[in-house]
C-alpha cells in the first residue's frame, strides 16, 4: 500500500523500530535515577521526545494505517525487548542495569552517588522520608533499577530474615 514520498507501511515499521531501540539506549544511558519518578521536567522531556520522534517514525504519512502501523510496532518492539529480558540470560543487566549500592554498613559510597547522579542531601532526604534518623542505622541502601531506593535497617537484621524497605524514587535534580 503506496503512502505519500513513496514511503511503505514497511518504511514505517522499520523507522518505527529504529526510533525504539534509539530511546530505549538514551534512557538506558541516562541512568535508573531518571525513570525512577516523573518530575514536570521528566514530564515535558518526554512530551517533547514522542513529539520530536513522530515524524521520523511516520514521515510524511498521517493517516491511520500509518498511526497504527507505528503504534503496533512499538507494542511489538517493547514485547520482543520484555521476552527478551525474561528468557535471555544477562540481558536484563544491559537493557535495564543493576542495583548500585549506595550505602554499606553505615557508609555513604560516595563514587557510587556520583555515578548514578544522586547527591547526599538526595539520599539522606530519602532515608529519613521513611525514619532512617543517621546513616550508621542502616545496614544497606540499594538503588534498585527502577530508581527506588531499598533500605535494610541494622537494628531489623535477624539471622534468616533479610528485611527492607522501598523508599519512592529520588527526584532528578533539573541543570
Amino acid at each position: 500500500m503506496p503512502l505519500p514520498s513513496g514511503s511503505t507501511l514497511i518504511d514505517i515499521a522499520v523507522r518505527t523500530a529504529v526510533v525504539y531501540l534509539a530511546l530505549l539506549l538514551g534512557l538506558r544511558l541516562t541512568g535508573k535515577r531518571q525513570v525512577g519518578q516523573l518530575t514536570p521536567f521528566d514530564f515535558l522531556l518526554l512530551l517533547l521526545l514522542a513529539n520530536a520522534v513522530q515524524n521520523a517514525m511516520t514521515g510524511p504519512d498521517t493517516t491511520l494505517a500509518g498511526g497504527l502501523v507505528a503504534a503496533a510496532t512499538l507494542f511489538g518492539a517493547n514485547f520482543v525487548i520484555s521476552w527478551i529480558v525474561r528468557h535471555v540470560s544477562k540481558s536484563e543487566h544491559l537493557i535495564e542495569g543493576t542495583p548500585t549500592i549506595l550505602i554499606r554498613h553505615g557508609q555513604i559510597l560516595t563514587p557510587n552517588l556520583v555515578r548514578e547522579g544522586i547527591t547526599r542531601d538526595d539520599l539522606l532526604r530519602a532515608l529519613r522520608e521513611h525514619g532512617v534518623e543517621t546513616v550508621e542505622d542502616v545496614r544497606s541502601a540499594v538503588l534498585e533499577v527502577d530508581g527506588s531506593v531499598s533500605v535494610l535497617k541494622e537494628d531489623e537484621v535477624q539471622p534468616g530474615i533479610r528485611p527492607h524497605h522501598r523508599i519512592r524514587g529520588i527526584p532528578r535534580r533539573t541543570p
